[in-house]
């Protein structure tokens, strides 16, 4: 699989800088010479071996996911952005820089069959099947991080949207996407990158 090479900066990083990786970690380009992530292969890798549908898997370290899973309670159901992420979250407890084999059964336990994984003290992650729903899924749950930090700031008290509308979210998203998923935003967001800047498809 591919992975982000260790040392260069996201606006750096283009899709023939990727680095490609067995499932071991070892590198499958020798001509690329950047290193990878230790801890970032040991996440990745758990998942794509365990998950056939983990076709994709994002990983991210924002402050406002960051924020929220350090909090008890996780993610609150008080936004809609909230309802489609806690239609399939999981969470995983804080173990130390993921740099251990020995997590690696315990992350694929926690994580089940659920498109969304709250890492404890750590950060976000989610699955897809695809790039674009992965990315979706990434955008939803940061947002459903960022609402709750900034509804929290407010200081008064919080409106939970009830259990029946929760039941239904996964029905309600497909609903709301015509059952495209990440597909429908997809190739929206390509044009948009374009416009800024085309040079991430070299």
């Amino acid at each position: 699989f591919l992975i982000n090479p260790y040392g260069m900066m996201f606006e750096e990083i283009t899709a023939s800088s990727l680095v490609k990786i067995d499932i071991d970690g070892n590198k499958l380009d020798a001509e690329n010479p950047f290193p990878i992530n230790p801890a970032g292969f040991t996440i990745h890798s758990a998942i794509h071996a365990a998950r056939a549908d983990a076709k994709c898997v994002m990983h991210t370290h924002t402050a406002h996911g960051i924020a929220v899973s350090a909090q008890q309670g996780g993610v609150l159901p008080i936004s809609q952005q909230s309802i489609f992420v806690l239609a399939s979250l999981a969470y995983h407890g804080y173990e130390g820089v993921a740099l251990n084999e020995d997590e690696k059964p315990r992350l694929v336990r926690d994580i089940g069959d659920k498109n969304f994984f709250m890492l404890r003290n750590h950060g976000l992650l989610t699955v897809g099947e695809t790039i674009p729903d992965t990315f979706l899924f990434m955008y939803l749950f940061e947002t459903a991080c960022q609402i709750q930090i900034k509804a929290q700031a407010g200081g008064g008290a919080l409106t939970p949207i009830p259990q029946p509308i929760l039941d239904g979210a996964k029905a309600q998203a497909k609903v709301a996407t015509k059952g495209m998923g990440g597909a429908l935003a997809w190739p929206g967001l390509l044009r948009k990158l374009d416009r800024i800047d085309a040079s991430f498809r070299d």
